[in-house]
């Protein structure tokens, strides 16, 4: 019997590909926002994320090195001694050679604000944890070099395919040291081993002061590559977070901003060293388990990072909305700044990410995963993983493996057809003789979020056979367009979607327009306004809103259903907030109800009994 394959891709796997594909292609830096209720399988989805970053940078190593020839020059073994060398007498040029490589790499850092909660300088923390990684991951020597010697990459002038330029006055300055050196060892030879001048006591001291001056200038140019190699970056902002006075003064963030600065061109020499692009990924957690004040200071640290508009930063902020607008908007030192925490996050994710719900291939394998962890199966998976490597060095089954190539193959197609749809949905965007164009925000921030978030969209619904060839890319892109500008209402349309469909809807209950259902139901959003008051600020132009969705892109109820499995932009938080608004206000409508049926019947029993009364009064 043939078995399956255990590879094929779950929900989740479908997810963490194509965000990392999107990264692959988006431009630094930028801020994806993780959403997700905390502790929903946060780390094996940011695991998952990892291993398909590092297969997209192995494809793209393997493209390049069939267009080059050329393999990354990693600084190991020889490579090590080359590097200090181009160091100090070369400075890197970045040439059009350079702009055309697609090979890239990452450098994740995983930063859990909870193991810096209890400092008064979380955001140190983050600064410090950037630096250390750095430094583990290029070694300590390299940087101290630049740190003393180095130089940052400028653009070629001309046509010039050359990537390194020779610093001429540190040659200058290195030969003629050499040839001082040189000099006074000759004349110090000459003054030992030959008789006629060995007692001669002037050569003996200009042989000294050559030796002594060369030898000095090469004990200066070291010192202060030993003071770099002792004392690191991490140490020097914390000597400078401990200095109460310093922290006061002015030009502390500045002083920090110019070793992050370092850093960042640091990284960008190592790039056309190693002849290919570098991507550090910063994956922040457990920031919603901090005080407010904490949190302040480390949404501040990233907008120190992300101030050089061409970083190399990914950063992932896995947070749960709810908590981090609550601490925005309580943190006594925002006031007038995020009294609204809603806003204040949109200004700072360039690519929001809601984590959808568990799919039911990604609950199966979590399972399998729970269960091959107990004691009393893992002889079954050490006699299983034996069996596979026996069958491994015999041979795969020739059917197993048409089946894995195939399947390969299949994915490669769906691809392709994803970026030709990501290509008609921006085209869409920016079609002069369209209409989506008039509802791009002015903020390049809320541009760059609907530019990051369609490819994500589309690659979810290529996955989908049922959807593959039924993909229309301009209602995709319109579809993205009014999650991002209008959250509340779509937010309050999906809601009431979800409760009509959990009754009983009318036949025709799909096909009903989406503007219909929010006119339906407008006056209900209407009395909740004063607790959906900062939710309603995410909103855009009202008037915009009906013409989009009434007449440019008049989506149904079925279409809404569709779309919305794959939608990332969207923050599931506000749904539920209205969700929950909406059974109290029905829970309440039904009290009043039954107050107001109670006193019917207490009035109704009382005229009833008085009209008896009145009967027997006539009787007698």
């Amino acid at each position: 019997m043939l078995n399956v394959p255990q590879n094929l891709l779950t929900e989740d796997d479908i997810y963490c590909c194509s965000l990392s594909k999107t990264l692959c292609h988006t431009s630094t830096p930028v801020t994806v926002g993780f959403y997700s209720p905390c502790g929903t399988r946060l780390h094996s989805l940011l695991e998952n994320i990892a291993e398909c970053m590092h297969k997209e940078s192995c494809r793209r190593e393997e493209n390049e090195y069939r267009r080059t020839h050329q393999r990354p020059r990693r600084p190991e073994g020889m490579n090590y001694f080359t590097l200090l060398w181009y160091l100090v007498f070369y400075e890197p040029v970045i040439t059009e050679v350079h702009l055309r490589r697609k090979n890239i790499d990452f450098i994740f850092i995983r930063f859990s604000a909870w193991q810096y909660a209890g400092s008064d300088k979380l955001w140190a923390g983050l600064v410090t944890t950037l630096c250390d990684h750095i430094r583990q991951h290029f070694g300590p020597l390299p940087l101290s070099f630049y740190h003393v010697v180095g130089s940052r990459p400028r653009f070629a002038s001309g046509f010039s395919q050359n990537e390194w330029k020779i610093k001429k006055k540190v040659v200058a300055t290195a030969g003629g040291l050499m040839v001082m050196l040189l000099a006074g060892v000759s004349l110090a030879t000459v003054v030992i081993f030959v008789p006629g001048i060995r007692d001669g006591s002037a050569l003996k001291v200009i042989s000294a002061v050559f030796a002594t001056i060369s030898g000095s200038s090469i004990v200066l140019a070291l010192t202060p590559v030993i003071k770099h190699l002792i004392i690191s970056q991490k140490k020097k902002i914390e000597s400078m977070t401990n200095n109460q006075k310093f922290t006061s003064h002015l030009g502390f963030m500045s002083a920090v901003k110019r070793e992050i600065e370092l850093l960042t061109s640091f990284v960008y020499y190592m790039e056309i060293f190693e002849r290919q692009r570098l991507r550090i990924v910063f994956e922040i957690t457990s920031l919603d388990m901090c005080y407010p004040e904490r949190v302040i200071g480390v949404l501040n640290a990233i907008n120190t990072l992300l101030s050089d508009t061409n970083a190399p930063f990914i950063f992932i902020l896995v947070v749960d909305p709810c908590i981090i607008t609550s601490c925005l908007e309580q943190a006594s030192n925002m006031k007038g700044m995020a009294d609204n925490g809603y806003l204040y996050l949109n200004r700072t994710v360039s690519l929001p990410f809601s984590i959808p719900e568990i799919g039911v291939r990604s609950k199966m394998r979590f399972l399998h995963e729970t269960f091959q962890n107990r004691e009393d199966l893992m002889y079954r998976i050490i006699t299983r993983n034996v069996e596979q490597g026996v069958r491994k060095g015999k041979g795969m089954d020739p059917a197993l493996a048409e089946m894995e190539a195939s399947v390969e193959m299949d994915q490669h197609q769906i691809d392709a057809q994803a970026v030709q749809y990501i290509h008609e949905a921006f085209h869409s965007l920016h079609d002069e003789y369209g209409c989506l164009y008039r509802y791009i925000p002015e903020s390049i921030i809320q541009m760059k979020r609907i530019v990051n978030t369609i490819p994500i969209t589309l690659r979810l619904m290529t996955q989908q056979h049922s959807l593959r060839h039924d993909i229309c890319p301009r209602s995709v892109a319109g579809w993205v367009v009014l999650v991002n500008q209008w959250p509340c209402r779509l937010c309050w349309i999906l809601q009431c979607m979800e409760d009509e469909q959990q009754c009983r809807p009318p036949k025709d209950f799909d096909q009903q327009p989406l503007w219909e259902v929010f006119v339906d139901n407008c006056q209900e959003l209407f009395s909740m306004h004063k607790d959906l008051q900062n939710i309603m600020a995410l909103d855009n132009d009202p008037e915009l809103f009906e013409q989009f969705l009434s007449h440019d892109f008049p989506f149904t109820v079925q279409e809404g259903a569709k779309y919305m499995r794959y939608t990332v932009n969207l923050d599931h938080s506000i749904r539920h907030r209205m969700g929950q608004l909406r059974a109290l206000a029905m829970l309440e409508k039904r009290y009043k109800k039954k107050e107001d049926d109670s006193d019917k019947k207490k009035k109704e029993d009382g005229s009833d009994k008085k009209k008896k009364d009145d009967d027997s009064d006539k009787t007698d």
